[in-house]
């Protein structure tokens, strides 16, 4: 009977991070919209700029720290962006990930509720897993997860996860 409902409640919590995974994925979906709009409306803006005004000559050095100027406010508020969208689309993940792991670890392995997944080696995620599997460590939620999985999915998983450290590290270069 205790079976049961710790099965149920772990289907109820499959079923919860999937909906939240989805809206995530919309949200990060948002963010990446709104960077290409501020990319594209700089653009426009540089376009109209040189119709609309008059050319006056000012010294090179003014107009050389104008363009700095405005390069380092267009570049001040992409950094805030990013940093308000957080590290959400900072890299894709397999579908896999998504759907059973990412709702408790993070989109990207930075830990929600479940304990964070970046910088650890392959050898000590796969050997985690095949633990919870076997149920030698104890988590229903992670052996409800695991259990119907096969040990190359498992292997892919370890795999996927151990390189998170270093997209992240490439993405925000």
């Amino acid at each position: 009977m205790i079976r049961n409902i710790i099965a149920a409640i772990a289907v109820i919590l499959a079923i919860w991070a999937s909906v939240n995974m989805f809206n995530l994925d919309m949200e990060a979906n948002k963010f990446q919209r709104i960077s290409e709009l501020i990319k594209s409306t700089a653009m426009e803006d540089k376009k109209l700029t040189n119709v609309q005004q008059p050319v006056v000559q000012q010294p090179v050095q003014t107009q050389e720290a104008a363009a700095s100027k405005k390069n380092d406010e267009v570049a001040e508020k992409l950094k805030a962006l990013r940093e308000k969208a957080g590290n959400l689309a900072a890299f894709k993940t397999s579908p896999l990930y998504k759907k059973s792991c990412a709702s408790c670890h993070g989109n990207i392995g930075e830990g929600i509720i479940g304990p964070k997944l970046l910088g650890d080696s392959k050898e000590k995620i796969l050997a985690a897993l095949q633990d919870f599997k076997s149920g030698k460590r104890k988590n229903y939620v992670m052996y409800g997860l695991l259990s119907n999985m096969t040990d190359q999915q498992l292997e892919d998983l370890a795999n996927e996860i151990s390189t998170f450290q270093q997209k992240l590290d490439e993405a925000t270069k």
